[in-house]
């Protein structure tokens, strides 16, 4: 059996500053990803590779690249790292509940609106939890959290991705905004198939609520119109409704907040059943925090009761 090397081991700062390399292979780059002079960097890098004994990247006034070596050990350094992010993070979980950060994903379309009662909550009831936001799209989300860039979403589901939990928080319809000329303004029983001949504004592709009100359309047998005009947020696609470019499809949350910037704009009401859209928190499958992240949920659902919403059950 071959002898194996005992002598100086690496430190994580070495593994660190290795890693990044191997994923942005250059050493300025890799520096200012891990907040680390390049420098220090360089120096880490040596540092290990004369710890190991081997030569993990070759260095040329250009660029670098990983030797055969340096790609064989660039996975073992991330398995580690990422071992040890569990164990700091199975460490935090066994402090004190609602302590520490808590890394929240929200989607655009939901953060204007529930945020201010997320926030009121927490203020209240966790004033030892250091909640930070982040708001994003839902596959941006969807990739911080497989990564452990985020801790916890708040979206709209379902999302049928492995590995992800679903807490569902409530389900609310969705309603017609219209000029104040529109023949459909103000009207309540709106039938479903009332859509098939709307002129009907969207967000930009990648927002999931695009992507809802178009499944809305084809299920009501619309085909896939021509969209000459988007927008980026609700806000800016009310404007357009009260400019007389067209109607669009609006979150019972939302109404209150977008409506309210202009008076040329009337709400219809759809016919039960009306579209609906669920809301849910969204956590990994067993996250260490699950405990945490459910009792929230449970929380967060008292909260939001008032809401113009249909709240559930875990």
């Amino acid at each position: 059996m071959r002898a194996i090397n005992r002598g100086k081991q690496p430190s994580l700062a070495q593994l660190r500053a290795f890693a990044a390399v191997a994923e942005q292979l250059h050493f300025r780059d890799a520096a200012a990803a891990i907040g680390m002079s390049q420098p220090a960097l360089s120096g880490a890098v040596s540092a290990l590779e004369e710890a190991l004994g081997v030569q993990l990247v070759e260095r040329t006034t250009r660029k670098v690249l990983l030797s055969p070596a340096g790609e064989r050990l660039a996975v073992r350094a991330k398995a580690v790292l990422d071992e040890v992010e569990a164990l700091m993070e199975e460490a935090d979980a066994v402090k004190a509940p609602f302590t520490g950060a808590l890394r929240l994903g929200v989607i655009p379309t939901v953060a204007p609106y529930l945020l201010p009662t997320v926030l009121a909550l927490v203020h209240e009831k966790y004033p030892d939890l250091d909640l930070q936001v982040h708001e994003e799209q839902t596959s941006s989300l969807l990739e911080g959290l497989a990564a452990g860039r985020l801790d916890l979403l708040l979206l709209a589901v379902p999302l049928g991705v492995p590995g992800v939990a679903e807490l569902p928080l409530f389900d609310e319809d969705f309603v017609l905004v219209t000029p104040l000329d529109h023949w459909l303004g103000g009207r309540e029983g709106i039938p479903r198939d009332a859509l098939r001949e709307l002129n009907l504004l969207l967000l930009d592709e990648g927002h999931c609520l695009r992507d809802q009100a178009l499944d809305i359309c084809r299920e009501v047998g619309r085909g896939d119109a021509p969209v000459t005009t988007t927008a980026a947020g609700l806000s800016t696609l009310v404007q357009l409704v009260a400019g007389g470019l067209g109607v669009t499809l609006l979150p019972r949350t939302a109404v209150r907040v977008e409506t309210s910037r202009s008076n040329q704009l009337l709400t219809g009401y759809f016919a039960d059943p009306a579209p609906t859209r669920r809301v849910a928190l969204a956590m990994r499958t067993g996250a260490a925090r699950s405990a945490e992240y459910e009792e929230l949920a449970v929380a967060l659902r008292e909260a939001l009761r008032p809401r113009p919403v249909r709240m559930l059950e875990a």
